[in-house]
Order: structure tokens, then sequence, then C-alpha cells
């Protein structure tokens, strides 16, 4: 039997949730600039009477509520308040009022979900224990998961259990996804700078070295290092993202650099090694083989995000309870995408919880960072209630 009047009791804030939601959409703030999110934050959590801590990370807000029954657990609910360098399609009357930034990850819903949570629990404290609301900065690429541990998060709101939750465009309304283990992957940038001499592309073409074809090499090889390094089994992307070389007014010149740069996706640490290694070392051999140089960064920037099995089944068993166990996917293929949560499950245990953002009947979706994206206003009561479920779970109210 589902839990229908948690959602129809939630359902009375969705107007609010709406404006709110949309507001932080019209005002996007980039990673640790979320002055304005985080300000919003901190006011609407103190309105309902919910101790406030602000400035870990720069940025970051913890609201923190203690339940009237008897308890000593605590756990800790996440979400994200960073937008990204993305020009949002126009059209939208809730559109991004700042040039060149959007929210086109969701976490303008991320955030107003964890808010109306937070708002029915302090209205009906009926649990035992401690919730810390935690709101994170700069997860697009800039380790606000990882800042906020380092500065101890965990330390001055001890929890027991710590979880996520981001929205999937892709899964239908009304449907929840997780698993055990590795949802998503390890997310590492690389760059690699290629050094010639340069030289006349027509007159001394003979004479240059040029560093425009080991990056080309480099380029095709990489694929070979998925293809035939890493186990047919196992699970491992590199993707070139960037790259730079010459004057666009002087294509008559040789370049004397050229910089290549990309992404790394892997779970098992020894596939993160085996990519950083044969990645380092195609740049140089093939760089030798055409008489350059080439200079390897390979910077590891996220860690795989690991669920743990209890408390993703705790998770799994919250929103089952408002969906019903067939819209739960429990056992959810991995995702290449990166989570920088995957700092805060590293420091403690917890889940991670896929909602759906919906899907056209044809099957199409405007997905993740992309300019269409938009966050679908009808999920935020159903999120709202997931992490309420979710505290109830936890906290045994």
């Amino acid at each position: 039997m589902t839990d229908t009047a948690t959602i129809d009791a939630l359902k009375a804030y969705e107007p609010e949730l709406i404006a709110i939601r949309r507001d932080i959409h019209r005002h996007p703030e980039t990673a640790f600039e979320e002055v304005r999110t985080a300000a919003l934050v901190a006011d609407r959590l103190r309105s309902w009477g919910i101790a406030v801590t602000e400035g870990l990370a720069g940025t970051g807000v913890v609201g923190t509520l203690k339940g009237k029954r008897a308890g000593q657990r605590a756990i800790g609910l996440r979400a994200d308040l960073d937008a990204l360098h993305i020009t949002e399609t126009p059209g939208r009357a809730h559109g991004s009022t700042v040039a060149g930034k959007m929210h086109a990850c969701g976490h303008d819903g991320h955030t107003t979900m964890l808010l109306g949570a937070a708002r029915y629990l302090a209205e009906h404290p009926d649990f035992g224990g401690t919730v810390h609301f935690i709101f994170q900065p700069a997860e697009e690429g800039f380790g606000g998961g990882r800042v906020m541990v380092n500065e101890g998060l965990f330390d001055r709101f001890p929890v027991d259990a710590v979880y996520g939750m981001h929205n999937m465009p892709g899964i239908p309304v009304g449907r929840f996804a997780t698993r055990t283990g590795g949802l998503m992957a390890a997310a590492d940038s690389w760059t690699v700078t290629f050094r010639g001499t340069g030289g006349h592309g027509g007159a001394g073409a003979h004479l240059a070295t040029d560093a425009t074809i080991p990056q080309a090499h480099f380029v095709l090889a990489l694929q070979t290092i998925i293809g035939r390094n890493v186990p047919a089994i196992e699970t491992g992307v590199l993707s070139v993202g960037y790259l730079a070389g010459g004057a666009y007014n002087s294509p008559n010149i040789i370049p004397a650099e050229v910089v290549v740069r990309g992404t790394a996706r892997s779970y098992k640490p020894q596939i993160r090694d085996l990519l950083e290694q044969r990645l380092t070392e195609l740049a140089h051999t093939l760089a030798g083989a055409y008489g350059c140089s080439a200079e390897v960064e390979y910077e590891r920037r996220y860690p795989p995000l690991v669920t743990h099995a209890e408390q993703t089944a705790i998770a799994a068993a919250a929103a089952a309870t408002l969906v019903g166990e067939d819209n739960v996917d429990a056992d959810v293929a991995p995702l290449t995408g990166a989570e920088d949560f995957s700092f805060m499950l590293e420091a403690r245990p917890g889940g991670f919880m896929l909602i759906g953002n919906g899907v056209e009947p044809d099957g199409s979706f405007h997905n993740l960072h992309t300019p269409q994206y938009d966050f679908n206003d009808s999920i935020l009561t159903l999120g709202a209630s997931y992490w309420v479920s979710l505290a109830r779970q936890e906290l045994r109210a």
C-alpha cells in the first residue's frame, strides 16, 4: 500500500515550490558563487524554525532539525546549488537572466525538493533523531562535496548515513532507480601538450617539426585503449573535449604547440590506472615518432560513486512506499556520468537515488547539460516526499 498522504500533504506546497525553483532558475550561480541561492536557502530554513549554519565550503548551507521523539541517530540529506556555464535556449518565462549560465542539470530542482522536505519535517517532526539538510556548492566540476568533507562537514554535523538524489531525464515521472555498489563513474581530466618547432606551412614545411601530426594520431589512438587495453567486460571511456593550436588568421603557419584536453571515466581503480598509464605512453611514443615532445597532465577529479547495501535498501524502500515496488528499479545499470557526492559516500555510508524527470511518448527527452533541458516541476512534490519518506525510514517515525 502506497503512502499517498505525504504526497497529498506536500501538494499543498507545490505553488510555492514551483515559485522557488523558477526563481533559482532565473538567477543561476556557478561554482562557489552561489551567494544569492545560499541566502535564499538559509532564509527559508530559518523561517521554518530550522537551525542554520552558513559558510561551509564558502557558500554551503546546513540546516539541522531534531525530531520530537527520542532517538540518537542522525542522517544527512544533500542537494546541490550550482549552475553551469551554458547558454539556455530562449523562450521560457522563467529562463536564465544571466548570460552564459543556466541550471542545465536540475540543481534548482534538487535544492527546491530538499527545501520542501525540510519545511514538511519542521512542521511534522514526528521522528526520532536528527536530520541535517546539506546544501552543497560547486558540484559541477569543482568538487564542492570534497571541500565540505575536508572542512569538517561530518565532524561538525555527525551522521550515521548520508543520502543524495539526482533527477534523470529519460526515466518516466513516478519512477525511481538506484543500485548497490558503483552507480556513477570516476571522472578524471587530462591535458596533452604536443610541442614541435613549427614553421612555414608552404615554403618551409619540410624543415618543420609538426606537432599537429602526433596530435592527430593520438586522438585516433586513444580509442585503442578502450578497444584493446580495457577488458571487454569492464567499463572505460576516453573522450576529447578540446583541441587548440595555431592562429586562426595564420593558416599557412604550422603551430609549434597543439593542446588536446579530454575526460576519462572508469569504475575500478585498476582501470583508472590503466587509462592514465596508456594515455601517457601513447602521447610520448607518438610525439617521439614524429620528432616532437609531449607533456601530459592527468588529474584525478571525482572518485566513483559507490553506494552501500544497507542504505540503498532503505532508500529503495522509501521510494517504494510512495510509488510501489514496481516503480523502483533497485538494480539500474551503472552510469558513466560522475557526481561529487562520491566524496561524501567515501566518508560515510549512504545511498543515492535517481528520480525520473520524464520522457515524451516518442521516447525523446532533453538531456542534462544541454541548452534545452529544464527541470520538471511536476516532480517537485514527489521528490520532497521521497526525502520525507527516507527520513521516516531511517529515523523510525
